[in-house]
């Protein structure tokens, strides 16, 4: 019976007064401040009348009260379920009606239009929090006790929920268990070497598993100390990498310390680690940091449902356009339209076991059961390769595979090659509704700053020798910018709507 919290603060500095976050306005929170604040938090969900297991929904800008709020609920048995500041409020009445949350926090502007939409599915209260430190909640934890005796909890009893995207239709909410979390935590602490006397560039958001599980988990079971960034600013990052040795970020972030001219590898030089994930990391970005810095970006792969499954090794090679070999304890095959295992060098979707896997979504029985295989397996719905060195590659999502005149096109392969072109910074090559051949390639081009913007056609007299024709885009879509989404992933489904049209007007 271990609840994650009583794994997290055991391995807690033993001088408590260590700092834990270093904040952006001077401020510090030693692990004894979070031990304290967590405890009062609890408390106040006891007081509250949130039983172990109840839904505790969070709609808040970073701030270091939010991280005590997390390890508050873990002690309470509570289940977190942390939504993005982005969504509206019809997006938000879906979460709560689907989760019924005995409790929400939310922004205090905010407080109304979510009082609206969580008091008729059950909440008890909904309590506000600011990016200052601000709210209702702390106003209503600072008579609480700051001891609390952390209720155990068992592997499988849920520590938190995190909704989908819902890019292809309604989001479903992944539970991870104490056990899935913990375990996870575990092997990457290990794997990527974390140390006591780390710091570690924290600039990523916390409603998400890449900042909230895999940073700060890892930091905390390190007795690390977080440079606690409300979000990320290049240049405010440039500042702070002296302090660091180990920086999380989504590729979003290489892209933009690169154009920073003070970004040098004198600067990096305390530097131990740099990692990068929740979207893939361009070939040119990680040759040009490694250039640049000296270090060789890690990069590894993950999922909402399974925190991480996949890394680039600590020592050894990192190979750019890889997610490296799985983790110890994850199983990993890729597998054809039949569920048969495929040799290295042949694509397929990928499918993952292991004590990071999640136990399943939220309230849709019919939808877990059709994600996992008879023998435990996880279909992730992405595509990808093994090689003959095990390295494991990203071809895509199967639901961006284009099928153009009964041919299978996998978006990647075109867009290397359109990387490729003189000036281009990247693309994103999506599949179209065709009269003719069900389904066209077409591909949305971003120029680097400063390049002059290519014609269409040039980008496609550049593929016509590279590529059969049936992968050769019929459409090329030069653009400012391509949408992503707060993690840093290509919104491929709002371009896909957006030129919807462009072969059957």
């Amino acid at each position: 019976m271990t609840n994650l919290y009583d794994a997290l603060s055991a391995r807690f500095p033993e001088d408590r007064s260590k700092t834990a976050l270093d904040l952006a306005d001077g401020r510090r929170i030693s692990y004894g401040g979070l031990e304290a604040a967590s405890a009062r938090i609890a408390n106040l969900l006891r007081r509250l009348g949130v039983a172990p297991g109840d839904r505790v929904m969070v709609q808040v800008d970073k701030s270091p009260e939010v991280v005590s709020l997390y390890l508050g609920c873990l002690r309470a048995g509570a289940v977190y379920l942390p939504i993005n500041t982005a969504y509206t409020r019809g997006e938000v009445a879906y979460f709560a009606g689907d989760s019924e949350p005995a409790l929400v926090i939310c922004q205090p502007a905010r407080l109304v239009e979510i009082e609206a939409v969580a008091q008729p599915v059950g909440a008890r209260a909904v309590l506000t929090l600011g990016a200052a430190g601000e709210g209702t909640l702390p106003e209503a934890v600072a008579a609480e006790s700051d001891s609390f005796e952390t209720l155990p909890r068992g592997p499988d009893d849920l520590a938190a929920i995190l909704y989908t995207s819902g890019t292809t239709g309604r989001s479903k909410g992944a539970m991870l268990s104490h056990d899935n979390l913990l375990s996870n935590a575990l092997t990457l602490h290990d794997y990527w070497g974390f140390r006591p006397d780390d710091v570690l560039l924290h600039a990523l958001p916390i409603f998400h598993t890449h900042g909230l599980f895999v940073a700060t988990n890892c930091a905390l079971l390190a007795g690390a100390t977080m440079l606690f960034q409300p979000k990320f600013d290049a240049a405010e990052a440039l500042r702070l990498l002296p302090r660091a040795t180990v920086m999380m970020g989504v590729p979003t972030f290489y892209v933009r310390l690169l154009e920073q001219e003070g970004l040098t590898e004198e600067l990096c030089r305390g530097m131990r680690l740099f990692i990068s994930g929740s979207a893939p990391l361009l070939v040119d970005t990680f040759e040009q940091f490694r250039q640049r810095t000296g270090h060789t970006i890690l990069e590894r792969y993950g999922m909402t449902e399974t925190n991480m499954n996949t890394s680039n090794p600590l020592d050894g090679e990192r190979r750019a356009g890889t997610v490296g070999f799985p983790l110890p304890g994850v199983s990993l095959r890729v597998v054809d339209d039949n569920a048969k295992s495929l040799p290295p060098g042949q694509i397929g979707v990928l499918e993952v076991k292991g004590p990071n896997v999640f136990k399943g979504y939220w309230r849709m029985l019919e939808k877990t059961a059709a994600e996992f295989r008879a023998d435990g397996f996880f279909i992730t719905g992405d595509v990808g390769v093994v090689d003959d060195r095990g390295y494991v590659s990203i071809v895509g999502r199967a639901k961006d595979l284009i099928i153009s005149g009964g041919f299978n096109i996998y978006p990647k392969e075109v867009e290397s090659l359109i990387d490729a072109i003189p000036g281009v910074e990247e693309s994103a090559v999506i599949g179209l509704p065709h009269p003719d051949f069900g389904e066209a390639v077409a591909a949305v081009v971003k120029m680097h700053p400063g390049a002059a913007p290519l014609d269409p056609a040039a980008v496609q007299a550049a593929l016509q020798d590279q590529l059969a024709r049936f992968k050769q885009p019929k459409a090329v879509f030069v653009v400012a910018e391509i949408p992503r989404n707060a993690m840093g992933k290509v919104q491929k489904a709002a371009l896909r709507a957006q030129y919807q049209n462009t072969f059957t007007a």
